[in-house]
């Protein structure tokens, strides 16, 4: 290991170098080595899905990691949407963002930033890695869609700044993200390196109107984007580029919070560098918080200490650019963590302003009407992003754990379900108890999904698409477009098909 970090004034790069590190674990239980740096002056810790049981265990988690250092980042990567780690067994109880863009009342999207807050800091969680600023300007996008506010800059920018209100009045530290802009981006940065070619004046007009709002709303950190940018830096993405961090967002947008890197694990990061090296060029570019990724090791931290250290020792990273990372770290413990003492307020009729955020093509859903139930559920499998993960989605987040005080309605239950994906063909379609409802998410961009849905609407008349995910322009393959796959509004759709199946069957003409 290198000498800088032994010894003396060592002592203190060591510690500085492992403030700026977020690493992530496995499983429920932190493991010694994590306790371990923190005690040191690790900053701190991500928390993911697999590390929440429950919100009792989670408290006392992240107590634990609290008391091992009490200045720690503890941080979650908790949209409010789909994108959920408190609630990933069994969905969020909010709207994500792409649902509030379309309600576009910020008073409602501050108080559902507020209400995530809340549950945040109640389990002694200090960050959250949302809003998502981002503009999602290409419906083929396959890693923001809902997490987007929406396609419009203005819209975007006035949810993110009452998001961030929302949030921060919980004493809970936003990260809006992903700077400068992932929505058109057609390349997920988890597993390549997406392209965005656009000229500066292009991205002050659309991608930077929400970063500027959420700066001027007082946001605690900004998160990175994995993304080539290369009218404004041809060789290094975003996260690694300080044309990028330091001209453009310390520099022109004059932001002064935390620039915290989004995972160097992915492969937009660190595909070409490895972490380590990952690393260094981040802290190099501006970053000041370097979130490490998911399954880290205790050797894994020491790599990437010793070579930021070796770094600092060639006189390739100055170590004062590592001090004032680790210093605008440690600031965040000292600026947050305080509550307005105003509390979240969600409105009573949520569940119908959700539903009539829906896109719907009434002549399609009239074909249930008389039916009283669903014969067939058809669900549209595809591969869940790295971001959204495993988390039960849609009327199959309530079948699968239904909540006792709103069970599962019979028209949905006594339903077929017929799962579908890229290697289960329809097979007959005509036998297929009806009416049938198929359900997935961003149909469009799968060409299996395309054709099933060609299949059975070819071969018989009572088949009604919904779409939970950002649908194609023309709305082609959805019926039903909800624009978001969270419980909340999982609840509010099938309130909106239970009333369609009820209502009595159109008359015959005479």
């Amino acid at each position: 290991m290198s000498a800088a970090i032994r010894g003396g004034a060592g002592e203190g790069l060591r510690r500085d170098i492992l403030t700026t590190l977020l690493p992530g674990f496995e499983g429920p239980a932190a493991p010694g080595w994590l306790l371990a740096l923190l005690r040191e002056g690790l900053g701190g810790v991500c928390l993911f899905g697999s590390n929440v049981d429950s919100p009792a265990q989670l408290a006392g988690l992240t107590a634990e990691l609290r008391g091992a250092n009490p200045h720690a980042v503890v941080a979650i990567d908790e949209e409010g949407g789909d994108v959920t780690r408190l609630f990933a067994r069994r969905g969020a109880p909010y709207p994500g963002n792409a649902v509030l863009g379309r309600i576009d009342d910020v008073e409602l999207t501050r108080a559902v930033g507020r209400a995530v807050g809340d549950a945040i800091a109640a389990v002694g969680c200090t960050m959250t890695f949302a809003p998502d600023a981002d503009i999602n300007s290409n419906p083929l996008n396959p890693v923001i869609g809902v997490r987007s506010f929406g396609a419009d800059a203005a819209l975007v920018s006035r949810h993110t700044a009452a998001w961030v209100e929302g949030v921060q009045s919980a004493g809970v530290d936003a990260a809006a993200k992903h700077f400068p802009g992932h929505g058109d981006t057609a390349t997920d940065s988890h597993l390549a390196l997406p392209v965005v070619d656009l000229p500066l004046e292009r991205l002050r007009e659309r991608e930077l109107a929400p970063f500027r709002a959420a700066i001027a709303a007082g946001t605690r950190s900004i998160m990175t984007s994995h993304i080539l940018l290369p009218q404004l830096d041809a060789e290094q993405p975003a996260t690694l580029s300080p044309r990028i961090l330091q001209r453009l967002l310390r520099g022109e947008l004059g932001y002064e919070g935390v620039i915290v890197s989004d995972a160097l694990d992915m492969a937009g990061a660190s595909g070409v560098h490895g972490i380590p090296e990952a690393a260094v060029r981040a802290l190099a570019a501006g970053c000041d918080l370097l979130c490490i990724g998911t399954g880290n090791t205790g050797p894994q931290m020491e790599e990437i200490v010793a070579a930021v250290a070796e770094a600092v020792d060639s006189g390739r990273l100055p170590a004062e650019r590592v001090a004032d990372a680790a210093a605008r770290v440690r600031s965040l413990a000292a600026a947050g963590g305080r509550p307005s003492p105003a509390a979240a307020f969600l409105p009573a009729d949520l569940a119908e302003r959700i539903a009539a955020s829906f896109h719907v093509d009434g002549r399609a859903v009239a074909r249930l009407a008389g039916a009283g139930r669903v014969g067939t559920l058809v669900r549209i499998d595809t591969a869940a992003n790295i971001a959204v993960g495993a988390v039960p989605w849609g009327p199959f987040a309530i079948l699968a754990e239904p909540d006792p005080s709103r069970p599962a309605p019979a028209w949905l239950t006594d339903a077929a379900l017929l799962a579908l994906d890229a290697a289960t063909p329809v097979g007959d379609p005509a036998g297929l108890p009806g009416p049938v409802l198929v359900v997935g998410k961003d149909l469009h961009r799968h060409p299996f999904a395309v054709e099933a849905v060609a299949r059975l609407r070819a071969a018989r008349e009572d088949v009604v698409t919904v779409d939970m995910g950002w649908p194609s322009d023309d709305r082609a393959l959805a019926d039903v477009a909800t624009f978001g796959a969270s419980r909340a509004v999982a609840e509010a759709l099938v309130e909106l098909l239970g009333r369609a199946v009820s209502a009595p069957a159109p008359a015959e003409a005479p």
